[in-house]
């Protein structure tokens, strides 16, 4: 019989349903049989595209014996980090202290009844003992003796871990006249000086795409002209592009590489890296006109809209790592395989291209698709042109991709979340304006409208939906993440309703989630209280929510000229400075929004009728101007702040530039706006 997960929206608690063991969702039911049972509570936090939380589900979790343990010693609650992000923030905060090193998922931790605070904190554990590991059945016998026999102890380590939690608070704000740009420089200091210049990216294996810090670099580059800056951010972006973390055939990015060459990914391929990860190459094109980088913002935004766009305009979480219980299969090639597939022609090309004619280089037995050889050596090589190569290799791909399809396909999380569709919301617009791609922008409306549509209900967001069922309190990364995709679509198509929802989301950030000593709570005031409320403001696989709300509501205060925004900014950035002089690395948000109050951005408002501002805003929305916000208002839009509310000139567009509390005088050319704007935006 299922148990109580059947009832669950999140697919990872539904994949666990037929399981033996007595499975709770965290909630009140499971708190109070523990409280009643004076048993310990068995913490299990995982999520659906996560490898290793399959394997511990197969190994322990199916096994009926295993799962006898399970029932009689604890009361176990199956938590899935994507819909409850509060938790695991927590109990991997708590594993870091216990362990003295970062944790991951699955997360096994066993807590009190009664307070819920953890005594015992690791991940994945197997079923017989191996990999240095105790067997997972003999761990809980152990544990659930040392929770029967040393409760004065669990008491005062709860004592103790309440005081390190309290300690976890950063030390008091500084002032906003103390920011400085050397802060900014020395987060670009680390991160040069962590650049692997052989391969891109930052440090050794295993290696993440880190955009939020690739953004910063980009910055850099526009604002000061720091072509080693660039040069780390663009090396990056093309060893990536590049190697197997990306799809070669159907585009998108896995989660990260295993290796520091970025071949072998794991192979999960989560939304929150593609939306950012679109935007960026998007963005680095607009700087530097590389083929490349147009190509995988064309591929990426379609397996975005192909694969994770829902029949009602949401995007769905992730597709898994695994199928037919391995990781990978769906992917992975050999030679034989490809060669049966393609003209004598076409493996020629393909196979050095990708390294078919080299060792596998996938557990030894199969090949993952990489580019190992240029089209150029390759063409020189057959004595035939590039373009004749570049037409026998996309040929080939599609072939591959064809044959390709009909496998077993990877799991696919469909639950919407707010922050992680805004997140692709965000990457969508910036690629469809810069590529002047239609379908994009129509894309990421629909999913726009089905967040407003069946999200936000009340004035107030909730986090997850799947099946019609939309549920749990929004977290600061719903409203921040998705107050900076409104502000972005703002820019690509101005519409009034849309500044209407920028601005309910932004007093919603305020009364919801700010902290009076300055920077945003994780969790709402409304929130369930927890043993922690997490302010967080380092960058983790997503941006940090305080980086992403300082940086969105001081744009939309400089759009709109509400001083509360801009000052709410100023404090959330005041509230980590401390932690960002001693600490440059980790704070790519932050530091950008840090950016914005010492440079505040560059306001360029375009009032007249729709017909003619169409032609300025295909000009000027492509370039590259990442400090800059531009708008175009129809002449008849009401209903406007005094900021946009600009005078409108008959039959003509008015551009009007604002740089912090200086507004120039309107020009109704082209060229002049090109002269007041300068040189940025020039490939």
């Amino acid at each position: 019989m299922p148990n109580r997960l059947a009832q669950e929206t999140s697919p990872y608690l539904r994949q666990h349903a037929d399981n033996p063991v007595e499975w709770y969702a965290w909630g009140e039911a499971a708190i109070a049989r523990a409280r009643a049972e004076d048993k310990p509570i068995l913490l299990s936090i995982g999520y659906s595209a996560c490898h290793w939380c399959h394997v511990m589900a197969h190994e322990s979790f199916e096994d009926p014996d295993v799962a006898a343990v399970m029932n009689a010693l604890f009361v176990n609650v199956k938590v899935d980090r994507e819909e409850r992000p509060d938790l695991d923030q927590i109990y991997q905060a708590a594993h870091q202290m216990f362990n003295q090193r970062g944790g991951g998922w699955p997360l096994t931790a066993f807590l009190s009844p009664g307070e819920h605070y953890p005594f015992f904190v690791g991940t994945y554990f197997p079923k017989t003992a191996r990999y240095g590991m105790p067997a997972f059945p003999q761990l809980l016998e152990r544990v659930a003796r040392y929770y029967r026999e040393h409760k004065p102890d669990i008491a005062r380590q709860n004592e103790s871990i309440a005081d390190a939690f309290q300690r976890m608070r950063q030390d008091g704000a500084a002032s906003d006249d103390e920011f400085s740009g050397e802060v900014v420089a020395e987060a670009i200091g680390a991160l040069k000086s962590s650049f692997d210049s052989a391969h891109g990216g930052f440090g050794g294996a295993p290696k993440f795409p880190h955009p939020a810090d690739l953004e910063l670099l980009v910055r850099r580059y526009a604002a000061t002209g720091d072509k080693h800056a660039l040069h780390v951010a663009v090396f990056t972006l093309e060893r990536m592009a590049e190697g197997g973390i990306y799809d070669q055939l159907g585009g998108g990015f896995s989660r990260y590489s295993v290796d520091a060459t970025w071949t072998i990914p794991h192979f999960e391929k989560m939304l929150y890296d593609n939306g950012p990860l679109l935007r960026l190459y998007a963005e680095v094109w607009a700087a530097t006109g590389r083929p490349l980088f147009a190509r995988v913002a064309e591929e990426t935004a379609g397996w975005i809209m192909r694969e994770m766009q829902s029949p009602a305009g949401g995007y769905y979480s992730s597709l898994d790592a695994d199928s037919e219980h391995e990781e990978g299969k769906f992917y992975v090639w050999t030679p034989r395989e490809v060669q049966s597939l393609l003209t004598a022609e076409e493996y020629a090309v393909t196979a050095p291209h990708y390294g078919l004619d080299s060792q596998a280089n996938f557990e030894g037995k199969h090949w993952h698709l990489a580019i190992v050889q240029s089209l150029k050596v390759i063409a020189d090589g057959l004595g035939r042109s590039e373009e004749e190569c570049a037409e026998l290799l996309d040929t080939a791909r599609q072939k591959l991709f064809a044959a390709r399809a009909p496998r077993v396909r990877p799991g696919l999380d469909d639950k919407v979340l707010a922050s992680w569709n805004a997140l692709a919301i965000r990457g969508m617009v910036r690629a469809g304006a810069v590529f002047g791609r239609d379908d994009w922008l129509a894309s990421a409306r629909r999913a726009l409208g089905f967040i407003r549509g069946t999200m936000w209900q009340d004035g107030a967001l909730l986090a997850t939906s799947k099946d019609g069922r939309e549920h749990l309190n929004a977290y600061l990364d719903d409203y921040a993440f998705l107050l900076d995709a409104v502000i972005e679509m703002l820019q690509a198509d101005f519409r009034g309703a849309d500044l209407a929802f920028a601005l309910e989301l932004a007093e919603a950030i305020l009364a919801r989630f700010e902290d009076p000593a300055g920077g945003f709570f994780f969790t709402s005031h409304d929130h369930e209280q927890l043993i922690h409320r997490p302010k967080p403001g380092h960058d983790n696989a997503t941006p940090s929510g305080n980086g992403v709300a300082a940086f969105a509501l001081g744009r939309l205060g400089h759009l709109t000229g509400e001083t509360r925004y801009l000052d709410a900014a100023r404090r959330a950035v005041a509230a980590f400075y401390p932690a960002m002089q001693r600490y440059p690395g980790g704070f790519g948000a932050l530091t950008i929004a840090l950016e914005e109050c010492l440079a505040p951005p560059e306001v360029i408002v375009l009032r007249g009728p729709t017909p003619r501002l169409r032609p300025w805003l295909k000009a000027l929305t492509p370039e590259f101007r990442p400090q800059s916000v531009l708008v175009g208002i129809d002449g008849a839009e009401g209903g406007l702040p005094p900021a946009l509310d600009k005078p409108v000139a008959p039959g003509r567009v008015n551009a009007y530039v604002c740089r912090g509390v200086t507004c120039l005088e309107p020009v109704s050319e082209m060229a002049a706006l090109r002269r007041l704007l300068g040189g940025a935006g020039i490939k």
